[in-house]
C-alpha cells in the first residue's frame, strides 16, 4: 500500500502549491540526488512485489539506465563524491518512468480483486 499523499490536496489550491514549492525545491537540492545523477524513481526501494513487477516491464534500455545510474551513485557515495555540476540530473530530466507502471499495476489488482469478489446476481 502506497504512502498517504497530500499531493491532490495541494495541487487543487494554487496559494498552497506556491507557498510549498520552494520548500520542495529546497528539500530537493538537500537530499542530493540529482547531483548523484539520480532520478526520484530510482529512489523507490524494490523490496515490494509491485516494485519488482514494475521494474520487470521496464524497456531493456530504460532498465540498463536505471541500473547504471544507481551503481555510479553508489560508487560515488562510497567516494563521499558528487557529480560535476554538469552532469547533475536537471529537474526537466526528473521525469517519472517507474511511477506510472506502479500505478498501471496498482490499479490491475484493485481491478482483479473487484472481479474476484465479484457475486453473481441470482436470476429468476
Amino acid at each position: 500500500m502506497p504512502a498517504p499523499s497530500l499531493v491532490n490536496y495541494v495541487t487543487k489550491r494554487p496559494w498552497l502549491h506556491k507557498l510549498l514549492q520552494p520548500v520542495a525545491n529546497w528539500y530537493t537540492n538537500a537530499s542530493l540526488y540529482r547531483q548523484m545523477g539520480l532520478r526520484a524513481d530510482d529512489l523507490i526501494c524494490e523490496e515490494d512485489a509491485d516494485v519488482l513487477k514494475a521494474l520487470g516491464r521496464l524497456s531493456p534500455k530504460e532498465s540498463y539506465d536505471r541500473i547504471y545510474r544507481i551503481r555510479r551513485a553508489t560508487q560515488l557515495s562510497l567516494q563521499q563524491k558528487i557529480l560535476p555540476k554538469n552532469e547533475w540530473t536537471k529537474p526537466e530530466e526528473d521525469v517519472p518512468y517507474l511511477s506510472p507502471i506502479l500505478k498501471a499495476i496498482e490499479a490491475e489488482a484493485k481491478e482483479k480483486e473487484a472481479l474476484d469478489t465479484l457475486v453473481p446476481a441470482k436470476g429468476h
